[in-house]
């Protein structure tokens, strides 16, 4: 019993204690911010501006605290001109920040364009949001003032391989890096080497090619598709469906990326911006009742358009009325590869131009039952009606005279004219 007092005072006293301490505690009350009635104003983009540039510095860097006056400069790079570099310098320190578009932000969004800039006006209330581009943030990192931010200095250079050697290299980097492709295509240059250098190999290929069946048509056909600069045909088709091949003129997959005008036509669409030769045919596709046959008719003139648009787009002729024309990708590959654009002028050689308007001309035949009035394609082909007559001609075209026209008509079996060989100036 004498050892409870004492108990109990002890406990008294620890009481206290806490009540003490939670009278002395303080109480954070949460701050309360008076809501802002701001009007937002959205700047749009000037393509005759610079969009501003964005920097932040992820080391801490805060330039208003930094005495003395900041130099801010950009640089833009003399071969790639959409490489561009901020430099931040402090007066009276060794160290600059650099920031470049191509690393950073642009990495990761891919060029995209994900940022916009707010500021706030608290005077007039207003706050101002533009439009930035992901290249144009850029992510101040601290360098050493002096010297140069370029890549290391190459390797020394190793000691030059042998032949051997160099092909084993490149046979380890395709068996671990190659796509099967790429090692299917080494695989026959290795075999086509190893013909070259066995001479026994190039004496059985010459027994092998003597038992080889030469097909005259095939090979007459090849010629006159290079040398001739005409679309693929059958030379011994009977009706004059058969004469040009469709199939290998608009290929199985290409048919889908052609049905512009043929949906136009439901929705009564305007075709005013479409070439000459289309427009006048509007009319005969509306009344053609067979929906497969309109189809059909209806992509023929779409490929039409977009070889015209094709050729406009790599001449000086045209080339402003069809810069906002957009060909499906499957069919300007296609184009690129088929006419052999040159990448530096964007020009068509004058063979390519032949083989394409080759091409447009034989699709005019197909819409037209072939028989053509030729006279509304010159005019989308910018070229005067005895050169386009020259093309049908070419193509195994002959002439009748209907309604005051002369209509290239299409006839089986196909007869080219005679190719004539330029004569060789004579030297004295």
């Amino acid at each position: 019993m004498e050892n409870s007092e004492p108990q109990s005072k002890k406990k008294s006293k620890s009481k206290s204690k806490s009540k003490r301490k939670m009278d002395t505690e303080l109480v954070f009350e949460p701050v309360v911010h008076e809501p802002v009635k701001a009007k937002v104003e959205v700047v749009p983009t000037d393509p005759n501006k610079m969009a501003p540039f964005v920097g932040y510095f992820p080391s801490g860097f805060d330039p208003e605290k930094q005495p003395g006056s900041t130099s801010i400069q950009a640089y833009t790079n003399k071969i790639m001109s959409k490489r561009t570099e901020l430099v931040v310098s402090p007066a009276g320190c060794s160290v600059e920040f650099v920031g470049s578009s191509y690393e950073g932000e642009v990495t990761a969004a891919k060029g995209a364009s994900l940022y916009a800039l707010g500021v706030f006006d608290k005077e007039t209330q207003t706050l101002k949001v533009m439009h930035i581009s992901a290249n144009k943030i850029f992510r101040l990192e601290p360098k050493v003032r002096g010297l140069e931010y370029k890549e290391p200095p190459p390797s020394p250079i190793e000691e030059e391989l042998s032949t051997e050697d160099w092909r084993e290299k490149h046979r380890k980097l395709d068996a671990a890096l190659a796509t099967k492709k790429q090692i299917e295509k080494r695989q026959k240059f290795a075999e086509i080497r190893q013909d070259e250098e066995q001479p026994e190999a190039q004496k059985n290929l010459d027994e092998k090619m003597k038992n080889v069946e030469v097909k005259e048509i095939a090979i007459a056909s090849t010629e006159a598709h290079v040398t001739r600069q005409i679309p693929p045909y059958n030379a011994s088709a009977t009706t004059p469906q058969e004469a040009y091949v469709l199939d290998e003129i608009i290929l199985t997959g290409e048919w889908n990326y052609l049905q512009d005008i043929y949906y136009g036509l439901q929705k009564g669409a305007d075709f005013s911006g479409y070439p000459t030769f289309i427009c006048n045919r509007i009319d005969r596709l509306n009344k053609i009742e067979d929906e497969n046959e309109k189809l059909k008719l209806s992509c023929i003139l779409s490929f039409i358009n977009h070889l015209l648009k094709f050729k406009d787009q790599h001449s000086m002729d045209g080339v402003s009325s069809s810069k906002h024309h957009k060909i499906p990708h499957i069919l300007k590959n296609r184009f690129n590869e088929m006419f052999a654009v040159n990448t530096e002028s964007r020009r068509l050689p004058p063979g390519k131009i032949n083989l394409l308007n080759s091409y447009i001309a034989v699709l005019t035949l197909f819409s037209d039952e072939f028989q053509t009035d030729y006279t509304d394609i010159s005019k989308d082909l910018r070229m005067h009606i005895t050169e386009v007559r020259k093309i049908y001609a070419h193509l195994g075209c002959k002439f009748i005279r209907m309604n005051r026209f002369f209509c290239a008509t299409l006839f089986v079996p196909l007869k080219f004219p005679e190719l004539r060989s330029k004569k060789r100036p004579r030297k004295n």
